[in-house]
């Protein structure tokens, strides 16, 4: 029965991470896009800044569905706004796929990226909170996954769309194969995935919410089924009776969860990740390396940041814990960063292919530190340390913080990148070391605590049953199996 459970939570998590799948392959198709010879003379031989907008303006699109997330997140619920979600993508990458000229093309990118922006920061959620204790890290970092398995997708597809005949086919093909999966999403989302029993509960639906309960979290036996969901319940209620309003109120009161999770979504874009990812030809370019093998190597790049991130998904988030994972990646990034830039410095100019050999591993070595130790952890940890009644108000806020930064760093890359050159590496640096400091004073730990016991490691209070809470769950557990209304659990015990 547990085995049945995991597998029917991991299937509900593989797909979710559909909607990260989007953010991870509609960033990376811009790497490859924006590449192609065929796209540039189409759209005018666009100037560096126009290039840059082709990245900022999907950002800016992305701290705007964050944002809308923050508004109607919690008043729409997880299923509906990431329905919502899928539609709005559909028409952007549509629209992209479609472009005459570099104001449609802008309009698709602006589309698309609102919807992801909703998207990335609610899938993680939503999984944060179907998933157990023990394997969250696991479930929830599926939804990272997603995002590096669409950079390696889009990656591979603008390589082999490379070898296509010369024309618009080699850049609108990679953007057209994005419009079916947000109708594919859609479609689960109103069939066969579970709400989210916090949700339920924080929206009334008691009921409902314990039906859910029973349906995901069958590795529980019946009396520890019986607990958890009241354990959840008293919590989530007792959070609702002291729920603040207004933002004044949730950082002064909640100001170290809050801040934390704003903190640590902010951090993955100081690290100079999209910079890197948004402009890897252009870096590989400034090497003298040629253009296809630009795209290979991207597409490398991609498959190393996929594989590093499943791995270290499956093998280090729940064994090792959230916190060593995050001090190990920024120490790890500020060390390769300093290596890349030396490395670019000594040898971009001059004839020696070995070691401009050593500077394109440094770009490698920054991939597998990012995606391997960051790029799951912080969106789940961000998610996760939140109370149920600011989760999705402050993850939009989180989310926006980190796209909004984003715009500043990406659109001022390729301009930075031609005048202070591999300098600009220095600038991550310094931004990285400041989190480092900040995250090893301020993250606690939450590995194998459930969503309602992290309140105690920020100190605040958890709710704590009496004999007769428990009585009087597992009396409505028993009498829902009884008639029906709910399975059977009993059936664990044995």
């Amino acid at each position: 029965m547990a085995r049945s459970s995991s597998w029917y939570t991991f299937g509900v998590a593989v797909f979710a991470a559909i909607g990260t799948f989007f953010f991870g392959f509609d960033t990376g198709i811009a790497t490859t896009t924006i590449a192609h010879q065929s796209w540039i003379e189409y759209m005018g031989h666009p100037s560096n800044g126009m290039t840059g907008a082709v990245v900022a303006v999907y950002i800016a699109g992305e701290a705007v569905g964050a944002l809308i997330q923050t508004a109607v997140g919690d008043k729409l619920g997880r299923i509906r706004f990431m329905q919502m979600m899928c539609i709005i993508v559909t028409i952007g990458v549509v629209i992209q796929t479609a472009a005459v000229n570099m104001g449609m093309f802008l309009a698709g990118r602006v589309l698309a990226g609102i919807a992801v922006g909703g998207m990335v920061g609610t899938v993680p959620i939503y999984l944060s909170e179907i998933s157990a204790p023990h394997q969250r890290g696991l479930i929830g970092g599926i939804s990272g996954c997603g995002i590096s398995f669409g950079t390696m997708a889009s990656n591979w597809v603008g390589f082999a769309c490379g070898y296509a005949p010369y024309g618009a086919v080699q850049w609108r093909l990679p953007l057209g194969i994005q419009i079916p999966w947000g109708i594919v999403m859609f479609i689960g989302l109103m069939t066969f995935m579970p709400n989210s029993p916090r949700q339920l509960i924080r929206s009334g639906k008691i009921e409902q919410a314990r039906i859910e309960f029973v349906r995901i979290r069958k590795d529980l036996h019946s009396h520890e089924a019986q607990e958890e969901f009241a354990l959840m319940r008293a919590q989530i209620e007792y959070e609702q009776e002291r729920e603040v309003k207004t933002y004044g109120q949730i950082f002064k009161l909640f100001k170290h969860r809050a801040f934390a999770s704003i903190a640590v979504q902010t951090m993955t874009s100081l690290t100079g990740v999209n910079v890197i990812q948004y402009y890897v030809t252009i870096l590989l370019k400034s090497l003298g390396i040629k253009s296809h093998t630009i795209l290979a190597l991207a597409g490398v790049y991609g498959t190393i940041a996929f594989l590093s991130n499943a791995l270290t998904t499956r093998y280090l988030t729940d064994q090792w814990g959230r916190r060593k994972m995050i001090l190990t990646g920024l120490s790890g990034i500020i060390l390769i960063e300093i290596y890349t830039a030396v490395m670019q410095r000594e040898f971009q100019n001059t004839n020696n292919n070995v070691g401009k050999g050593f500077a394109v591993l440094g770009i490698y070595l920054f991939v597998v530190c990012y995606y391997g130790m960051l790029n799951s952890t912080t969106w789940l940890y961000g998610a996760e340390i939140l109370p149920m009644s600011l989760r999705s108000k402050i993850m939009g806020l989180a989310a926006a913080s980190h796209f909004i930064v984003n715009v500043a760093i990406t659109e001022a890359g390729p301009s930075a990148f031609a005048t202070i050159h591999e300098n600009y590496y220095y600038v991550f640096v310094g931004y990285t070391l400041f989190f480092l400091v900040t995250a090893y004073f301020y993250f606690p730990e939450t590995r194998h605590k459930t969503l309602e016991e992290i309140a105690s490691a920020f100190g605040d209070k958890v709710v704590t049953l009496t004999e007769r809470d428990l009585a009087v769950e597992q009396t409505v557990f028993e009498g829902k199996a009884a008639t029906g209304h709910i399975e059977s659990i009993a059936e664990d015990d044995k």
